[in-house]
């Protein structure tokens, strides 16, 4: 066998290890599901006390199907063979007749979490590497290999279709809880629960009553129709059809996808010819190779510095200690640093949800106004205000301080690098590391490049940025880089059609119906709207900033910050009115401006090429995915 090894132990328990030959990560093609039919056609002649499913790579269990063979169907023939070889593959595993259990450490997502719902029992590790989820949703399709029947059973309706129309992924603790693994245990004694679950041999995990009786066909179609309301809030059926044929898969089927036939809409060929399968597979591809960048470079940051505490500085430093480096954080006084140490807490509470973890957490985060940590740190970010004196005048001081190592970086997300680095001896030692509002929330990362910025920085900086889980983009040092350059057209084009007399909510409900994940009313108040000025001046454009925009900014009404712009604020929500009728033709003249700058951008070597320009456009504006970025939406029409 190329893929598995099987491995009988001298009590008649076998171990079956997946490492999936000539691959990184784990993934159930057409060859490895293959191969383990045949498995189960030797262990049906050959039958074992017992089965352990676990990974030979240490990257993680199973990351899933191959998505490359979907972009390889072409027809109906095609689709329902892939969805039948998972199906009955797995329907097989299900209904072996001795014990099954998987060992899942690291991801298990997709294909590989429907692997491990068909065997008897799933012990987890307890690690933070650890995640457990059916994103099928976020490809544009649906769990086609029995996720939709099997996880209900096991977790009750809501949790499961939570999990299925969202795509999130929980961790070992998580899944524990809800009844997704029979174990979450810590590396160290995960043989040995392995072992004593096998020979114990419990009855397999039954629903308590109460969430048993939300799979009975009247309970499903009730849940189903709420769920379907709520997604309705999220994703519009003509952008994003998965959600939809999901609920139709649970509700009508029971999450049987080869029952569906191939001419309704909740079919797996129906949403394979759908353009939206294809451009949120093209933007999943984007992804990984927006993770591909400087994965060959060695360099490994274990001590952080950040200057600056305010939103911005105080984010990246709580991110950066999230993910388990040190960081000190230095600012001109512990009072100006102690609102990002809340900031911290809660973050850390919300993401870890583990008092000992967040203890650890806050440990890694130190307050440090003296800057001793300087001379210590791997990465050293500036993030204080947009100020090219100021700047200056940190990286000088930074410089005298900061071993001859460390990455000397800048968040300013306008000043070109040139102009900073003037302050420096060296000034091939400065780089951008240019993170968005809010970090927690936001995947992309700009890699700044200057004029004199040293070539191996670009790839160690990337190797960082990829450390605490974001996504690298390497730009050019340009006025606004890439994100701000493609956004600032956009939101002046949208504050120009109020100008015209258009309200603000009908402007942003163009953009909704566009795919926007915001109105780009709405995001200029939550970015501020002093902020857009001065990008808008940083970049140099000619046109006179719109009169209203310019009342509001000297009324110091700047939208969400304070509690006032082109919407009334309040507990963290603009007030809007009901969006009258969008003029035909709307929504496609106002994300004009965007898709003229992206050309341009393309055109001055802003990124390598277009398909950087799409991730650039789709992980840091949110530009509608299922259309799979602005240069590809406008080749494709």
């Amino acid at each position: 066998m190329r893929h598995f090894t099987l491995d009988r132990l001298a009590d008649g328990t076998v171990q079956l290890v997946f490492d999936k030959a000539e691959a990184a990560v784990n993934t159930l093609s057409q060859e490895v599901l293959t191969e383990l039919g045949e498995v189960l056609d030797r262990l049906e002649r050959e039958r074992p006390q017992a089965l352990v499913i676990r990974s030979g790579k240490p990257s993680g269990f199973i990351a899933g199907a191959d998505v490359d063979e979907f972009g390889a169907v072409h027809d109906e023939a095609g689709a329902l063979a892939i969805v039948r070889r998972g199906w009955d593959t797995f329907e097989r595993l299900a209904h072996v007749g001795y014990p099954t259990l998987a060992l899942i450490r690291g991801f298990c997502l997709g294909g590989g979490l429907e692997l491990a719902l068909a065997c008897r029992y799933r012990v987890a590790v307890d690690d933070p590497s650890t995640r457990l989820g059916l994103p099928e949703v976020m490809l544009g399709i649906l769990p086609g290999w029995g996720g939709v029947k099997r996880l209900p059973r096991l977790v009750g309706a809501p949790a499961a279709l939570d999990l299925l129309l969202t795509g999130r992924t929980v961790d070992a603790r998580r899944a524990k809880k809800l009844g997704l693994v029979d174990a979450a245990v810590p590396v160290r004694v995960m043989e040995n629960t392995v072992r004593g679950m096998l020979r114990a041999a419990p009855a397999p995990r039954s629903l308590p009553l109460p969430l048993s009786l939300t799979l009975n066909p009247v309970a499903r179609r009730f849940i189903a129709s709420r769920a379907g309301k709520e997604v309705a809030r999220r994703a519009r059926r003509e952008h994003y059809p998965a959600p939809y044929a999901i609920l139709e898969l649970f509700r009508k089927y029971d999450g049987n996808a080869l029952a569906v036939p191939a001419s309704d809409p909740a079919s797996i060929p129906a949403l394979l010819r759908s353009p939206t399968a294809a451009n949120l597979l093209r933007v999943f591809k984007l992804q990984e190779r927006l993770k591909s960048l400087g994965k060959d470079d060695a360099f490994q940051a274990k001590h952080v510095h950040v200057v600056g505490a305010g939103t911005m500085g105080g984010d990246i430093a709580a991110w950066c200690a999230l993910r388990g480096l040190t960081v000190t954080l230095q600012d001109q006084s512990a009072e100006r640093i102690a609102p990002a140490m809340q900031r911290a807490g809660k973050l850390f509470a919300d993401r870890l949800r583990d008092a000992r973890r967040v203890r650890d957490a806050h440990d890694r985060l130190i307050p440090d106004v003296a800057g001793d940590g300087v001379a210590r740190a791997d990465v050293i970010v500036e993030a204080i205000f947009e100020n090219l004196d100021a700047k200056r005048g940190v990286f000088a001081a930074l410089e005298k301080k900061a071993r001859p190592q460390a990455i000397l970086a800048t968040n300013t997300s306008s000043i070109p690098l040139e102009d900073i680095a003037q302050a420096l001896g060296d000034p091939t030692r400065l780089i951008g590391i240019h993170f968005f509002n809010p970090v927690s929330r936001m995947l992309l990362v700009e890699v700044v490049v200057g004029e004199k910025t040293r070539a191996d920085l670009v790839a160690q900086a990337a190797a960082f940025v990829r450390q605490i889980d974001k996504l690298p983009l390497p730009v050019k040092s340009a006025p606004g880089f890439l994100v701000n350059r493609l956004l600032a057209p956009y939101l002046m084009a949208a504050m120009r059609a109020v100008e015209e007399g258009i309200a603000p909510a009908t402007v942003d409900a163009a953009a909704l119906a566009y795919g926007m994940p915001m109105g780009p009313i709405e995001l200029a108040d939550t970015v501020g709207l002093d902020i857009c000025v001065e990008v808008g001046r940083l970049l140099g454009t000619s046109e006179a900033p719109p009169a209203r925009l310019m009342t509001l900014v000297e009324a110091r009404h700047l939208g969400k910050k304070t509690g006032r712009g082109y919407y009334e604020w309040a507990e963290g929500k603009p007030k809007k009115v009901p969006p009258g009728v969008i003029p035909d033709g709307f929504a496609e003249r106002l994300v004009a401006p965007f898709v003229a700058e992206a050309h341009a951008a393309l055109a001055d070597g802003i990124v390598a090429d277009a398909d950087l320009v799409d991730a650039g456009a789709i992980f840091g504006t949110g530009f509608a995915p299922f259309r799979g970025g602005p240069l590809h939406a406008t080749a494709s029409h």
